[in-house]
């Protein structure tokens, strides 16, 4: 059997497997490994009291090491077919890439069958669950902090997107993957994690990565993804943090319950200060604040080329480039494809989708965020 606390420890050495693993396994230099029973501790066995979240990719706890050291531990889908080396080898790539705006990966674990990835902890959590949940505790969202939100993931996105080669796309943007440091330092978790879920390049059948109500047309009815996708499901989140309510809400009126349908309609009628914030007081600068909205839209057209590159997105934020010289279109919306205009696709298929998302909303009663599991399958995945 496989010694995997000395195949892992960079520390121990004594182990006389050591040295020919480190030779057998490819890029495990530089990468803290924990062994299953470290993370069972500092989770208290994976506690119900310990876990902070749950998305398509696994749960994630809340854990400390026995250096005191307080970490965010996500247990991947048991659907991962990786080797031990495959998988580390994809570990070693995500740990190497940091930027401010990036979670860090401290490390992981990879004893059979698990597989779990290290974290560092963000103590103001995520934006699904203090700026548009009912957490907001003691936490002020006024419009600087939302600024530097926003800029934040842009800058943070945009290096994922046009700096780190080979270029990594997200393929889930959505509140509850952005996360808050004590300083409301803006923070993207799970990024690069699509590639550790089974998958073939050629050919996937796969359940979609995306969260419905962030999910680009494209991706959502062919499951194109390209760094256009991650644009779209920017531009939806940048509406929902400007705005402050969650894309999807099925409490509402029904020509209300879609944030991007309202905001494009609001757009049209050339009166876009109605749906910015209203808890926004003192500090709001509402002129910025309908600039953003607009980057939101265009972010969301309904034709990828048509949309912004991330690098774009920023000048636009900041004010070296002026949106409105842009022509904005209308956006993909939602109700698109709930009304089955998704291209040349088969009958069936098109009202399976249709079911399932009805089926999705009528159990989502506030957000898309719950609907990261959405069962659709797809065929044409591309760069």
């Amino acid at each position: 059997m496989t010694c995997f606390s000395c195949m892992f420890r960079r520390k121990r050495t004594s182990c006389q497997h050591h040295d020919q693993l480190n030779e057998d396994i490819p890029g495990i230099e530089g990468v803290n490994i924990y062994t299953y029973k470290e993370l069972k501790i500092a989770t208290d066995d994976f506690s119900a009291a310990n876990k902070v979240g749950e998305g398509g990719f696994g749960s994630v706890y809340r854990g400390m090491l026995k250096d005191g050291t307080v970490v965010a531990i996500k247990v991947l889908s048991s659907e991962s077919k990786q080797g031990v080396g495959e998988f580390l080898t994809e570990i070693k790539v995500i740990s190497g890439i940091i930027h401010e705006n990036l979670v860090k990966l401290y490390g992981c674990c990879a004893e059979e069958p698990h597989r779990i990835l290290v974290y560092n902890y963000l103590e103001n959590n995520s934006i699904s669950q203090t700026l548009l949940g009912s957490n907001r505790g003691n936490i002020q969202f006024n419009w600087r902090a939302r600024v530097k939100i926003c800029i934040g993931v842009a800058r943070g996105l945009a290096f994922l997107h046009e700096e780190v080669h080979p270029h990594v796309l997200h393929r889930d943007i959505k509140a509850s993957n952005i996360l808050l440091d004590k300083d409301l330092t803006p923070k993207i978790s799970d990024f690069g994690l699509a590639k550790l879920l089974p998958s073939n390049v050629t050919h996937v059948s796969t359940r979609v990565a995306g969260t419905l109500g962030y999910l680009a047309p494209e991706y959502a009815t062919r499951g194109q993804v390209t760094k256009k996708s991650d644009v779209y499901s920017y531009g939806v989140l940048l509406l929902e943090i400007v705005t402050g309510r969650c894309n999807t809400n099925t409490r509402l009126p029904f020509e209300d319950r879609f944030l991007l349908e309202r905001t494009w309609a609001i757009y049209e009628h050339g009166d876009l200060k109605h749906i910015i914030d209203s808890s926004l007081t003192d500090d709001l600068d509402a002129e910025e604040a309908c600039r953003f909205l607009k980057v939101g839209l265009l972010c969301t057209q309904d034709a990828m080329k048509l949309r912004p590159s991330m690098s774009t997105v920023i000048m636009m934020l900041t004010g070296e480039k002026d949106v409105d010289l842009e022509k904005i279109t209308k956006p993909g919306i939602i109700s698109n494809f709930m009304d089955l205009k998704v291209g040349s696709k088969k009958k069936a298929d098109q009202t399976n989708r249709s079911l399932i998302i009805s089926s999705i909303l009528e159990n989502s009663p506030l957000s898309s965020e719950n609907t990261t599991s959405a069962s659709m399958t797809f065929t044409a995945i591309s760069e």
